[in-house]
């Protein structure tokens, strides 16, 4: 009888813990809006570096991508950064 009860016990444990992680999945829309949030995350950074790396690269005499292969780089590791934290929390 005693174990009859503690079955029943963990069962209904259980059905109630699966009912709630039911509820609380994220909807198709609240995914895409945390990827497309990721995503900006990481490309913004990258960007801003390789518009910034251009514009200084403008003021040398010459061809020369120093300035915009450097700060693209920056922009990655920024980017990547940001990504980890947001994930993270």
């Amino acid at each position: 009888m005693k174990n009859d009860d503690e079955l029943k016990q963990h069962v209904s444990k259980q059905l109630t813990r699966m009912q709630q992680a039911e509820k609380d999945r994220p909807t198709l829309l609240a995914q895409t809006a945390y990827l497309g949030t990721l995503g900006l995350l990481f490309v913004v950074p990258v960007i801003l570096g390789a518009y910034l790396g251009r514009w200084l690269d403008s003021f040398v005499e010459g061809y020369s991508l120093r300035w915009t292969l450097s700060l693209i780089l920056v922009g990655v590791g920024i980017g990547a950064v940001n990504a980890y934290l947001f994930i993270k929390d």
